[in-house]
């Protein structure tokens, strides 16, 4: 850690012409390809370097507030399944190796699309079932559906996120998936500048940036999985910026130093407890009820620490997502389950077991899943209800989660609209096991399928929201999983920040260093 912050070391008096230092919580990275990238990591490396036709607004996350990025403008035709996209002229893509910058062109949003829509070079392929894209001319781009697609679904498939991003064709021709994977080229306000592996990745200005030159000469990105370790860089000034930690004893003591501030943001990753439905005893709907009534929200949180968690009473909130259901609305429908031991004692009786019942859980060693699952497990034994922990590495949960080993599955998570947490979680194409895509659905669910397909199908937003909250209703009707808690996330940063932009939300759990972002002296 010491050689590390020595080597890193720039006297703050120099701030201003400096790049900006941040430091996250990772070993090294796998891909700087953005339809690879998964982690907040790469999508906050992504969000620096590439650019999607449209844009979810820097501190923003709610995708009611999506805005041009590369594209001017938009229409939409044949009842939602022909959109048209009218492309900025003028933007430019990184200059690589021995290349120079070119003109982004309609032929290299529809290679970028195609690449997102291939299994073989993306993560997210699945996506964009049905989609097909061509170039009507040099700055015009047709994508057509085989069905119709709201507006709130179909912009979150080409903003700014996961599959949506725009890479230079000619480059990654030129370098190859391998070569590109290390090199990525882009249109954003940063370039890749080079990668130290287990060290750190740079990035320097571009100077040719679409919507102005940035203020920073660059941004160096320290790969530092001790928490501690980065705290000591902030406050010692070698670091700018750092990702913190979810516990609200670390938000006080670093707000308890000069000169730091820690900017705490949603969505965080939701929290929740999937029970499997096939498995006896949680195949009896009373039995999960019980655990529902054995759990205590509020004391989940005030163990995290109330300004980095808040109860979550709904399968999405509608806090953040169009179609999700508000803390308020759970309660109003009778469905928020308030803690309640002696009617969870009751109701496993009645299920016919009155000795209490015993269930085999697989869970991951990261402290934070971990520590909230130990503390639901001890408040469910006050209820009969006791739970075998195994604890394992993280891919070892993965992997295991995934082979149906476990009775309950604490995942978190978070989603970027209300079709993709229901598909994922609650659709039986979903199941684990039997689904037609595999995927997270732990619970082997379906009683929310009929929902879902509709919700899919109509291109009225109105309607579509409803139908994902009649979802949500029957989600918590049924119990197949137990929603528990909202993260929020927290980053140190030193007052010399200034971002520019009001930081009310992130989609992926970053903070976004953008053209306007700059040091003060």
């Amino acid at each position: 850690m010491a050689c590390l912050l020595v080597a890193v070391t720039l006297s703050t008096a120099q701030a201003a012409d400096r790049a900006l230092r941040m430091a996250y919580d990772i070993g090294d990275i796998a891909t700087l390809d953005p339809h690879r990238g998964s982690s907040h990591v790469d999508r906050a490396i992504a969000d620096m370097l590439f650019n999607g036709l449209v844009r979810v607004p820097p501190g923003q996350a709610n995708i009611s507030t999506v805005e041009p990025d590369l594209a001017e403008s938009w229409e939409v035709g044949d009842g939602g399944k022909r959109w048209v996209f009218h492309l900025r002229h003028g933007v430019m893509f990184h200059p690589w190796k021995d290349h120079p910058a070119y003109e982004m062109t309609a032929d290299d949003v529809v290679f970028s699309l195609e690449k997102a829509m291939d299994p073989k070079t993306s993560a997210y392929a699945s996506e964009y079932d049905g989609f097909t894209v061509k170039a009507l001319d040099r700055y015009t781009v047709e994508i057509d559906t085989a069905q119709p697609v709201s507006e709130t679904l179909f912009l979150a498939k080409v903003m700014n996120y996961a599959g949506g991003f725009i890479v230079s064709k000619k480059a990654y021709e030129d370098l190859g998936p391998d070569g590109f994977r290390l090199h990525p080229v882009g249109t954003g306000p940063f370039m890749f500048k080079d990668y130290v592996p287990k060290e750190r990745i740079s990035f320097v200005a571009n100077e040719r940036y679409f919507r102005g030159k940035p203020k920073l000469p660059g941004v160096e990105l320290l790969f530092m999985p001790d928490v501690s370790a980065r705290g000591i860089g902030l406050r010692t000034g070698e670091l700018d910026l750092i990702q913190g930690s979810s516990e609200e004893s670390w938000v006080k003591l670093m707000r308890s130093y000069p000169g730091i501030s820690v900017k705490v943001f949603g969505p965080g990753s939701a929290s929740i407890l999937f029970l499997n439905t096939k498995s006896k005893p949680l195949d009896d709907i009373r039995v999960r009820q019980a655990i529902a009534y054995a759990l205590s929200r509020q004391a989940v949180v005030a163990a995290i620490g109330a300004e980095t968690a808040t109860p979550l009473y709904a399968p999405f909130p509608g806090e953040y997502l169009p179609g999700g259901l508000t803390t308020e609305e759970v309660r109003a429908k009778g469905l928020d389950y308030p803690t309640d031991i002696a009617k969870a004692k009751a109701l496993l009786a009645e299920a016919g077991y009155p000795d209490g019942i015993s269930l085999d859980v697989v869970h991951t060693e990261l402290a934070v899943m971990l520590r909230p699952m130990e503390n639901i497990q001890a408040q469910l034994r006050k209820a009969g209800i006791n739970l075998n922990l195994k604890v394992v590495d993280h891919p070892t949960f993965h992997s295991l989660i995934r082979k149906d080993a476990s009775q309950i599955v604490h995942y978190m998570a978070w989603r970027p609209n209300a079709d993709v947490f229901l598909t994922r979680f609650y659709d039986s194409s979903s199941d684990i096991t039997a689904g037609s895509k595999p995927d997270t659905n732990f619970s082997h669910y379906s009683g929310v399928d009929g929902l879902i397909a509709e919700a899919k199908a109509t291109t009225d937003a109105r309607k579509q929201a409803e139908l994902w909250k009649r979802a949500s209703v029957q989600i918590l009707e049924d119990l197949p999983a137990i929603p528990v808690f909202q993260g929020r996330v927290a980053m140190g940063v030193r007052d010399t920040v200034d971002l520019g932009y009001d930081l009310d939300a992130n989609l992926a759990f970053f903070i976004p260093i953008t053209e306007t972002v700059y040091l003060s002296d």
